[in-house]
């Protein structure tokens, strides 16, 4: 069994749009996960056991650089860290191209 997809484009009609278009109109209510990635760190298994109250872990992200926004563990866009009412939010600043998204 091959683990190879072959995806064939979608046709368009005379009026523009994707053929098939209301078949993807089915995919709007599909449930995706959202993470805001502020940055990473690597440490060993003891370093993150001894992690409490109060521990300081650095990241490897400069406070004034973009954050990522993943879809599913996959970056899609970058932003800004905003707080609304007290609540953070995402000012979306970049949308990341097919070809800059690392796979």
């Amino acid at each position: 069994m091959s683990d190879q997809v072959e995806f064939a484009p979608l046709e368009s009609s005379a009026t523009g749009e994707a053929a098939g278009s209301a078949d993807l109109e089915r995919l709007y209510d599909v449930m995706v996960e959202l993470t805001v990635e502020v940055g990473r760190t690597r440490m060993t298994l003891g370093q993150a056991l001894a992690l409490g109250p109060g521990s300081v872990v650095t990241l490897d992200r400069l406070a004034d650089n973009p954050v990522d926004l993943l879809v599913n563990g996959r970056p899609i866009a970058r932003g800004e860290v905003v707080v609304i009412d007290e609540e953070f939010g995402l000012r979306i600043t970049e949308v990341t191209t097919p070809r800059s998204r690392p796979s």
